[in-house]
């Protein structure tokens, strides 16, 4: 099967009508890793486009503060005023699906899906090598898919190694996971990138052939910042979306 992984979208339909543009005939199916909604102009298009691709979703800790589930004072004070802004844009109908989603890892085959981590599914952010090392005892799949850092990246642990090894992606390069390796795999942020590149990221993954390829497409990110400024969202949360932190 012929995955399109995408993750933290943060309600910027541009960026995802991007990256399902450039995906376009490579995919049989959608994941999503969380946080569809949370910063962005769009949240309930975003929802709406999700839902109709009937990806495999996971809630993020965005999509649980749009939900009330989470105190909004663990939030900057940017996010928190974009996650009151959220709540009042979702319809009835885009809430009762975001409630449904699960908030703890989901397997499928040889893949576990979450959004932050799989020993902490909604908060920690596996960033660093002894992180990932940490959590490989929290799934028993070959590999575990994660968002939330919103920096695209490659944990992987060698059959006889006992702490995992930070790789490098090269976009648009597929990379082979080998047999005796267990992974941490990051696609990255479709609406807000951190790693300095304001390129959406996302990843294509081939289930079967073990392939994982990381992903940039360029979208209109001016579009995405107009419609931010429309709605009276924080500044600093459009400026950051030029610069891709």
């Amino acid at each position: 099967m012929r995955v399109l992984i995408v993750s933290d979208i943060h309600a910027n339909l541009a960026a995802l009508e991007a990256v399902i543009e450039d995906a376009a005939g490579r995919y049989d199916g959608v994941w999503c890793l969380g946080d569809t909604v949370g910063y962005g102009p769009e949240p309930d298009a975003c929802v709406a486009r999700v839902r109709a691709m009937a990806a495999l979703t996971v809630i993020g800790n965005h999509d649980w503060a749009a939900l009330g589930r989470m105190d909004v004072e663990d939030f900057n004070p940017e996010a928190r005023r974009a996650v009151v802004w959220t709540r009042d844009h979702l319809s009835a109908e885009s809430l009762a699906w975001l409630s449904e989603l699960p908030s703890e890892p989901t397997q499928h085959e040889r893949y576990t899906l979450t959004h932050a981590s799989p020993r902490d599914p909604v908060w920690e952010y596996v960033l660093y090598p002894g992180v990932a090392t940490e959590n490989f005892g929290h799934f028993t799949t070959a590999f575990c898919l994660v968002g939330h850092t919103h920096v695209p990246a490659l944990h992987i642990l060698v059959d006889g190694e006992t702490k995992a090894r930070p790789m490098q992606p090269t976009f648009g390069q597929p990379m082979q996971l080998k047999p005796g390796w267990r992974g941490i795999l990051n696609p990255g942020s479709v609406g807000q990138p951190r790693d300095n590149d304001r390129r959406a990221a996302y990843a294509l993954l081939d289930t079967e052939a073990a392939i994982w390829e990381p992903r940039r497409v360029d979208y209109n990110v001016e579009v995405t910042q107009k419609r931010m400024r429309d709605a009276g969202l924080p500044e600093r949360l459009i400026n950051r979306l030029a610069f891709g932190w």
